[in-house]
């Protein structure tokens, strides 16, 4: 199944409706989730994924799920493998996968 669009980066949605919604600086943010700045800035950059870790973290400062941020990122990798290019694979055998 492809998706249509490529799902946003928990990491942009982090920035866009917690950072720049609220004016908080990247700084500020990392020392409310107890994380370095660098970290923060990798994650909303999107060249981090959210982990398990930062999934709880991101849960207990906005007064969301951790589900909601695992979802997001599950979904973003969903995607990414779905439309990655591959070497040619052949299927196995029906009657091995039975």
């Amino acid at each position: 199944m492809r998706h249509i669009r490529k799902p946003t980066h928990p990491g942009a949605i982090f920035k866009r409706n917690i950072l720049e919604r609220k004016e908080l600086s990247v700084t500020d943010a990392a020392k409310h989730l107890g994380i370095t700045r660098k970290t923060l800035s990798e994650f909303i950059n999107e060249k981090a994924r959210c982990s398990q870790a930062m999934a709880r973290r991101l849960a207990e400062a906005t007064g969301s799920g951790v589900a909601v941020w695992i979802n997001l990122q599950a979904n973003y990798d969903a995607w990414q493998a779905e439309n990655m290019e591959l070497p040619e694979v052949t299927p196995f055998p029906i009657d091995v996968c039975a």
